[in-house]
């Protein structure tokens, strides 16, 4: 079979790598990481960073979609993974040209959080729609959309992780990957290890990061661990400090206890909160509150964000609590998506 993939995102490329070791005699077409095939474009020469630069490539990312769409004429089935703004696009010119071709999408749009006029979009182009949480189904009216299960029970070792009282504490600090944020949350976190001395501390930054980009980004990173690696940091950690963003709900799949730290510029914190109504900033919470109308964790947002609540939201900490709701959170999830999303492309399910 030969599959047309779409998946823009470096974690779509995760995704799709685990999808991949559940299928047989696929062969790849369109756009993704290199190590996974002959790409027409590999992700690391799109990268975009703002509207601004979105606009600069306007006319490039035209062309790549012109050219994915007569790559689907030799394609048995489509695959798009996440990026609505190219990908939806996409599907219309592929099905307007070739009806009869298959569309699965998987990792939806986050319809339920912005824009919901896609939806129709999305049913009208689109022939199967894969969800990873099960809360965005009724969205779709149409009975396209079935919940398929969420990728990181697939990719994150779950195994128990025990907190041992005795020994030396060891806190993780997850400033984000993103300029703003990591500006903005470093020098709290820098004075809270300071104040929570003696505990191990480890810094997570991404892999892509070099020493320049460290030095310009973070400061100074005496008395930090580096790590590279988000997971491996959780699971050697008895306690997190993280930004928004998945990272929220790998720590609380993992059973890392954690709080949220986040802050943003002003318009953005004020499109997030009253024009996307978006209540929480953590994935787990968004989540857990459609779930139950519960949360998982505090969120310490804007100019919440401070030393001294940080270092009393660790203190005061109830882990008894945020074990019974992680739980709630696994069991709701239910289980990885992988090998049911390669059943589907393979006709199977």
């Amino acid at each position: 079979m030969r599959l047309l993939v779409s998946a823009l995102e470096p974690s779509s490329n995760l995704h799709l790598r685990e999808v991949l070791k559940h299928t047989r005699d696929i062969e790849l077409a369109g756009i993704f990481e290199s190590s996974m095939g002959k790409p027409l474009v590999d992700i690391s020469q799109i990268a975009i960073m703002g509207f601004v630069d979105a606009l600069k490539k306007y006319f490039y990312f035209r062309r790549i979609l012109e050219q994915m769409v007569e790559l689907a004429a030799a394609c048995d089935k489509v695959l798009l993974m996440d990026g609505s703004g190219f990908n939806l696009p996409l599907a219309k010119k592929i099905k307007e040209k070739y009806p009869d071709k298959e569309i699965i999408y998987y990792l939806l749009p986050q319809v339920w959080a912005s824009r919901p006029g896609r939806v129709a979009k999305i049913e009208k182009y689109c022939d199967r729609l894969l969800g990873i949480m099960p809360f965005e189904i009724p969205y779709y009216p149409s009975g396209k959309a079935q919940y398929v299960g969420h990728p990181l029970l697939d990719e994150l070792d779950l195994s128990p992780v025990e907190y041992k009282e005795h020994m030396q504490e060891t806190i993780a600090y997850l400033p984000g990957s993103r300029r703003g944020e990591i500006t903005r949350l470093m020098p709290y976190f820098r004075e809270v290890r300071k104040r929570l001395a003696p505990h191990r501390a480890l810094l997570v930054i991404p892999p892509s990061f070099d020493d320049a980009k460290i030095a310009e980004l973070y400061g100074d990173t005496t008395g930090f661990e580096i790590s590279r690696s988000t997971p491996e940091a959780l699971r050697g950690s008895d306690f997190a400090y993280v930004c928004s963003g998945t990272a929220t709900l790998e720590a609380a799949l993992i059973g890392t206890p954690f709080i949220l730290a986040y802050q943003t510029g002003k318009l953005n914190y004020f499109l997030m909160s009253l024009v996307l109504n978006i209540r929480y900033a953590g994935l787990a919470n968004l989540i857990l509150e459609r779930h139950n109308g519960t949360t998982l964790h505090s969120e310490l947002l804007q100019d919440d964000v401070t030393a001294d609540n940080l270092v009393a939201a660790h203190d005061g900490f109830d882990r008894e609590l945020f074990g019974e709701k992680a739980k709630e959170l696994r069991d709701y999830l239910g289980h990885g998506s992988s090998a049911n999303v390669a059943r589907i492309i393979m006709g199977e399910g």
